[in-house]
């Protein structure tokens, strides 16, 4: 039976959750790729030969590397999964009556395999060959009856596991809300999960407040960092909190305050973890990253009953240092000057996934952030990205890790 179960951003990776690029991508057009997140239309082809590349690199690194579409195909062999999954992606108001009747028969009849195209890939009005009443009737031909989900590449947001448990998010933008329901079906009924001895405990929910994981490190074993801007709410981080700490996960909370930004989206997208006290951040937000730590007051039967004491605001870098338990959290910059680091930070150069204390994996094109890297005694594995990155994604991103080896 596989283990699972992740305490820190560095320990050993063992096993993690990819989600290599699909017919999903080609969906996006000049007119819809605005309200699916993406920045530009990305080359599908060379976006997949990037994407084995990574994934190439990280089998090499010893890393068992699971796909999220292949895990969903064998989850929906489950009439439970199944219907859980219709219901959910035919919930909008948007399809009327008729409509929402006949997709529903068409789904129910479709393989596993053909179910899971048809949630990640959407459907077209054009696709379901007329005659269904008056909403096909009305609605353009190009009109998504079931939107595509592009972002599914970046696994990371969906769920984020914190030692034993996982923790299904909630994500704050329409067009993601439905990625965190299969997720949630992967870790319910996929044997692997759904059969672990006593069950994979789950946490949080698609339903609560948002929270997006992205914005959720492992600082180290007992440290959780939340950033609340853009995508996670204070009030999913307080939900959060309560959460891990009633389930024994965590000493410490840090609720990071960051810009409601396209550029700083994610906390991951300002700094990540390259090693047990080492960080690469942003040089033109790292004085001003501010940290508010999250502890226990007093214990109760429920979270909703912790009193959670919350701290005045310190440096993120410091109040980090603190919670963790060291002298300093070294902090490695990205780029050399404030220009060169705008540039590498906005093409995802803080965006690094560790396989392992003081390795990480890196875009290939931050070349100076890689160099400040190496410097540090980081091993950079460069990946191509020059795709992969239209979504505003790096190899954390891209990554959901399952299981790591702990580090105490």
């Amino acid at each position: 039976m596989e283990s699972h179960g992740v305490d820190s951003e560095v320990g050993r990776l063992k096993t993690v959750m990819l989600h290599r690029p699909g017919p999903e991508l080609k969906r996006l057009t000049p007119r819809n790729n605005d309200r699916l997140l993406f920045d530009g239309i990305p080359w599908v082809s060379r976006a997949q030969d990037e994407h084995d590349a990574f994934a190439a690199a990280l089998r090499d690194r010893g890393v068992e590397v699971l796909y999220l579409t292949e895990l969903l195909v064998e989850a929906l062999d489950s009439d439970i999964a199944r219907n859980l999954a219709i219901t959910t992606a035919l919930s909008g108001l948007h399809l009327g009556d008729t409509l929402r009747a006949y997709l529903a028969g068409a789904l129910h009849d479709a393989s596993p395999a053909e179910l899971a195209s048809y949630l990640t890939a959407g459907i077209r009005n054009d696709e379901v060959g007329g005659g269904h009443g008056l909403v096909t009737s009305l609605l353009a031909h190009d009109d998504f009856l079931i939107d595509p989900l592009p972002n599914l590449l970046f696994t990371r947001d969906s769920s984020v596991w914190i030692r034993d448990r996982v923790a299904i998010t909630s994500l704050a933008m329409p067009a993601r809300a439905r990625e965190t329901q299969l997720t949630e079906l992967i870790y319910t009924e996929h044997p692997r999960f759904r059969d672990v001895p006593e069950g994979t405990r789950k946490i949080h929910g698609w339903h609560f407040e948002h929270v997006e994981g992205g914005d959720v490190l492992l600082m180290a074993p007992g440290v959780i960092a939340v950033g609340v801007g853009e995508r996670t709410t204070p009030a999913g981080v307080e939900r959060l909190a309560r959460q891990v700490f009633h389930a024994g996960l965590a000493h410490t909370v840090l609720a990071v305050p960051i810009a409601q930004e396209r550029a700083t989206m994610h906390l991951d997208t300002v700094c990540t973890m390259v090693d047990t006290d080492k960080i690469v951040m942003y040089p033109n937000v790292a004085d001003s990253l501010r940290a508010y730590a999250v502890t226990v007051g007093e214990v109760g039967e429920s979270p909703a009953d912790l009193q959670l004491d919350v701290a005045s605001a310190e440096p993120f870098l410091v109040a980090a240092a603190k919670a963790m338990h060291i002298d300093t959290l070294h902090q490695i910059d990205t780029g050399l000057d404030p220009v060169t680091a705008e540039r590498e930070q906005w093409d995802d150069g803080n965006n690094t996934l560790a396989i392992a204390p003081r390795v990480a994996v890196a875009y290939e094109r931050n070349d100076e952030t890689n160099a400040r890297l190496e410097a540090a005694g980081i091993e950079v594995v460069r990946i191509a990205g020059s795709e992969l990155g239209s979504g505003r994604g790096g190899p954390r991103c891209m990554s959901c890790p399952v299981s790591r080896e702990p580090l105490n």
